[in-house]
């Protein structure tokens, strides 16, 4: 605290981001980060970038990027939104949309800067509790409202919610924006992009962190009623009109292209969950059913705390929350095979 500081910045309770531990010798499970690398394409793409023209500024409407992005969702490029990672696409969306008299609902366990944000931007909200099978209910959203928000698969159990039951959402709030969170969608879901041209009140928020592997370049993007997109496009020159710099909109754009690449990384890391899976069901976990690049799973006979403790102590680094519903719960990042079998050596005989 300072006498310097705006009065509003005593009362923010910021995001603490996961744990980025210096040492590389650690297995590292807790960020959600893709164990595959890149496109080679999309490195190729940077590293031509890398030139004189880096004294220019880059483009500030990405055009690049969005012709990528549209094409590969079949989608008018007037209806796509690029941010300098999907956090900041979420921080405008909150300035943008949910500023209301009226309440945002989002679930009760989901990502924690939601809250945040809402501190930040002055937004009221009611947070809305899972069911017990750590599922969302439709019925829970069908009320006033100013907005509504969640991540699809959800964070950070990994369920996933259906179509037809996010379209339902969408036709019970149909005055309010309804933010479909998709950082997760590409390993086992149905994108809601494919609803957009029927429902105006609708917004997909999507990352190239994950399946694109690209967390450390820092995109996001939005897909939606271009309505929508100019409120977007509005709070961003209000803020920042470059967002993304030219190595990032090449190689995106490069990201997307490459649907090979794409697509043959996923199916690695759905094959390497769904084994992990069943190895940590022959121990003993509870594991719920995920269609993200992460396994939330706790186990009956064992603190969730000192399991994530006696693993760290062998080099394997998990996310466990302590969070009350979910204390008991870790959540593990799909890794490659090798380091999936070094968290299931460390966790040992858990018999007894």
């Amino acid at each position: 605290m300072s006498k310097f500081w705006s009065p509003f910045v005593n009362d923010l309770v910021p995001y603490v981001p996961g744990e980025q531990p210096k040492l590389t010798k650690l297995v590292k499970l807790n960020t959600n980060e893709n164990p595959y690398g890149p496109s080679p394409k999309a490195i190729e793409a940077m590293r031509a970038a890398v030139s004189d023209e880096l004294r220019l500024y880059p483009d500030p409407n990405s055009d690049v990027l969005k012709q990528a992005v549209a094409h590969y969702y079949g989608v008018d490029a007037n209806r796509v939104f690029l941010g300098n990672g999907s956090d900041e696409v979420l921080a405008h969306a909150y300035n943008a949309f949910f500023r209301q008299e009226k309440p945002l609902l989002f679930p009760d366990i989901s990502y924690s800067f939601y809250p945040v944000y809402c501190g930040l931007y002055g937004v009221d909200y009611e947070a809305v509790p899972l069911d017990e099978q750590f599922q969302i209910r439709v019925e829970d959203y069908a009320r006033p409202n100013g907005g509504i928000i969640f991540p699809n698969p959800n964070a950070p159990t990994g369920c996933l919610l259906a179509l037809d039951a996010v379209e339902q959402i969408l036709k019970n709030s149909p005055d309010s924006v309804v933010i479909v969170d998709e950082a997760y969608i590409d390993f086992g879901g149905a994108t809601a992009i494919s609803l957009v041209e029927r429902y105006p009140n609708l917004l997909v928020t999507q990352t190239l962190s994950k399946s694109r592997s690209l967390a450390g370049l820092r995109v996001g993007l939005a897909v939606g009623h271009p309505d929508l997109i100019e409120a977007l496009e509005r709070v961003k020159n209000s803020f920042n009109s470059y967002p993304l710099d030219r190595m990032a909109i090449v190689g995106a754009a490069a990201a997307f292209d490459d649907r090979e690449y794409f697509e043959r990384t996923c199916q690695r890391v759905i094959a390497s969950r769904d084994a992990l899976v069943e190895q940590l069901e022959g121990k003993g976990f509870e594991v719920l059913p995920s269609a993200a690049n992460f396994i939330f799973a706790r186990h009956p006979q064992h603190d969730a705390a000192g399991l994530a403790a006696k693993v760290r102590e062998q080099g394997v680094i998990v996310r466990h929350f302590k969070q009350t519903r979910i204390a008991q719960f870790l959540r593990i990042t799909i890794g490659t095979p090798e380091q999936n079998q070094a968290l299931v050596e460390a966790l040992g005989d858990l018999s007894s």
